[in-house]
């Protein structure tokens, strides 16, 4: 072969190769920014087990094949917050500018978080809310940590569609399991429900004994103890495991003798342990608080962290310069009322709690955030 040939075949094959490089760095460059075009939803679900690092994530994007099921905006989230470690990232890859007449995002496993939106409405009723209830997945108390931080971390995408201003997790089993994690990867103030009931809990007791009533996995995790001793080392808590008490007040069992009769049996070893102080630990309880009082006597003082939760709320907000001074406009829509399954049953309990008028209350799919 000629020299001439060689040197031509051999620029043809540079110039090929340089082209292929270009595109494959183009096609991968274009699936990192706009991956809702590209990537399997499978290896979005993967991912949303455990956080992968920088080498399994570049691995997922490069086995990912294009063109397959759209909808993979949770790996565009992983790869921004790794390149970006010092960011928080919002689900739209961006920053969200928050504004105080934004509304505010609450959620929980069921109905009890509307106790939390209740004492929202009450001491900063200018605000807007919306609340969505995971009334499909209920109860979280039973589930673990993994399953509790996969259906928080859809909700709170969810709720971001939105563009709330705040987020809290009206829910004691996600606050014990995922407010960690969110706090880190969501551009927005997080607040739960167990840190102003143990602050509060911490200073009211006189004889240094608190016991905590929840669900299993909230008495599991200690969470409750670890943050009282952070403030009253020398207090003892006691925990307490009430599984039954959801259900009960899901199906509107308030003032019930079957309510009376579980009560007094999950009740009374605290008792004889002398407590002074009872935090309601689940968002559940408050609406069976008469018949907690008046098992435990006129000595023990209940918190109720639904309260002491919606006094931090406006704290923060004051802080942070988010708090709405004026009330909502005539005619817009204040509060909005989400669930994942039966939206009517969702909307009749509501409307027994908050006194305001649910008009309606619409059903998503959350398996979609």
């Amino acid at each position: 072969m000629k020299r001439e040939d060689r040197g031509r075949k051999y620029l043809v094959w540079k110039t090929l190769a340089r082209f292929g490089g270009f595109a494959m760095a183009a096609w991968l460059a274009f699936g990192i920014l706009f991956p809702e075009m590209f990537w399997n939803a499978d290896v979005c679900k993967s991912c949303e087990q455990e956080c992968l690092s920088g080498e399994e994530l570049l691995d997922a994007v490069l086995s990912a094949k294009p063109g397959e099921i759209k909808g993979h905006s949770r790996l565009m989230e992983l790869w921004q917050a790794f390149w970006k470690k010092d960011r928080k990232v919002s689900d739209k890859g961006m920053e969200q500018k928050l504004t105080a007449d934004a509304p505010i995002g609450v959620f929980d496993s069921g109905v009890g978080g509307l106790t939390v939106a209740r004492e929202i409405m009450r001491q900063i009723p200018n605000e807007k809310i919306i609340y969505f209830g995971d009334t499909a997945r209920v109860p979280y108390g039973s589930k673990s940590k993994e399953t509790v931080t996969r259906f928080s971390r859809q909700i709170v995408r969810f709720l971001q569609t939105h563009e709330v201003k705040t987020i809290v997790v009206a829910c004691n089993t996600a606050s014990a399991y995922a407010l960690e994690d969110l706090e880190k990867e969501t551009d927005v103030p997080i607040i739960g429900v167990v840190k102003p009931g143990a602050k509060a809990a911490a200073e009211a007791t006189r004889n240094g004994k608190i016991g905590v009533i929840a669900t299993e996995a909230t008495i599991g995790s200690h969470i409750y103890s670890q943050y009282i001793k952070k403030i009253h080392p020398e207090v003892t808590i006691y925990g307490k495991a009430c599984p039954l008490f959801v259900p009960l007040v899901e199906e509107g069992l308030w003032e019930d003798p079957v309510t009376d009769e579980i009560a007094k049996r999950y009740l009374n070893e605290l008792i004889d342990i002398d407590i002074d102080t009872l935090i309601l630990g689940c968002t559940h309880y408050p609406l069976i608080r008469s018949t907690v009082a008046r098992i435990m006597g006129d000595k023990v003082t209940l918190v109720n962290p639904a309260y002491e939760t919606a006094r931090e709320l406006k704290e923060m907000l004051e802080r942070k310069g988010l708090l709405k001074e004026n009330p909502v406009a005539l005619g817009e829509n204040k509060y909005q009322f989400y669930v994942s399954d039966g939206a009517e049953k969702f909307k009749t309990f509501a409307n027994s709690i908050i006194k305001y008028g649910i008009l309606s209350a619409k059903t998503i799919n959350i398996e979609e955030f």
